[in-house]
């Protein structure tokens, strides 16, 4: 059995905002894996869905341009070690050299847009700065009506694309992303492995327990059909104006949306915490020894 760290059962406390002791005996049950924990708890008491891991590997910025004709735009992502890099001058001159190549060359294919060039200022930028930077993706959306949002921290930005409407309603669709995260732009379009497993904790949770299947089925598709709108663009209250969905704020100004990208800085990286103090420890003790 994989030991239990202190960490581990901070982050399942962060994630679902249970208690110390319900997160340790969850994290042995699931011999330590925080994923495969909360999905028992979801079985087991009907916890809602916890947040997503907060542990990323990358700091750095997102950055988005768009076309004075509102055509075609493009979103990247730099990253850095540190948030300390990510403000500093020359890291952020160096991501708008990036954008602005990506954005001339209409080029998503990070290896060919850092060829030659950019590699070399990369390159003398690590070394004067002394971290890694990495560009890690770059997206082009083109056709319809194109418009984007980057928040004000330079952690999160989106581009979205319209069929029809103004590129100020793209704008505002594209800070409703931003804020809200959709998972999809409609809710058939959600995969149907998220739906399968949505459907398989549901209906182990223990109000389902002695029920009759057809009930359990008929309570089930209630849950998904809540779970498939919160998860959905169109069905999703406007950021702006709680009283109207995205969806209708779209087809009152006879607008769909086509497509949207949204950038967070290093969604899907994991990053080792090292507790500073720890660190200093090991290090010590380390240099005894030899």
């Amino acid at each position: 059995m994989a030991a239990i760290s202190a960490s581990m059962v901070k982050e399942l406390r962060e994630r679902t905002g249970l208690g110390m002791m319900e997160c340790k005996k969850a994290l042995k049950e699931a011999d330590g894996d925080v994923d495969v924990a909360i999905e028992n708890l979801r079985k087991a008491s009907g916890l809602k869905a916890a947040k997503k891991a907060g542990r990323t590997a990358a700091d750095g910025i997102v950055s988005v341009k768009v076309s004075d004709d509102n055509s075609y735009g493009v979103i990247i992502e730099v990253n850095s070690e540190t948030d300390f890099v990510a403000r500093d001058a020359g890291f952020m001159a160096f991501v708008e050299k990036v954008l602005d190549k990506a954005f001339a060359d209409k080029q998503t294919d990070v290896a060919a847009l850092m060829d030659g060039e950019l590699e070399n200022e990369r390159e003398a930028l690590v070394q004067k700065i002394g971290e890694n930077i990495s560009v890690r993706r770059v997206a082009v959306v083109e056709g319809g009506v194109i418009d984007g949002y980057v928040h004000s921290n330079n952690r999160i930005a989106v581009i979205t694309q319209l069929e029809g409407g103004e590129a100020e309603l793209a704008r505002d669709v594209a800070m409703h992303v931003a804020a809200v995260n959709p998972q999809v732009i409609n809710p058939d379009d959600m995969p149907e492995e998220i739906v399968a497993k949505e459907k398989e904790i549901i209906k182990a949770q223990p109000d389902m327990e002695g029920k009759p299947a057809e009930i359990v089925e008929k309570m089930m598709m209630g849950r998904i059909n809540k779970f498939l709108k919160e998860g959905s663009l169109v069905e999703q209250p406007f950021v702006k104006d709680p009283e109207v969905k995205v969806g209708k704020l779209l087809s009152n100004a006879s607008a769909a949306i086509q497509s949207f990208v949204r950038f967070e800085v290093g969604e899907g990286i994991e990053k080792e915490e090292v507790d500073f103090a720890d660190e200093v420890a090991a290090q010590v003790k380390a240099s005894s020894k030899s």
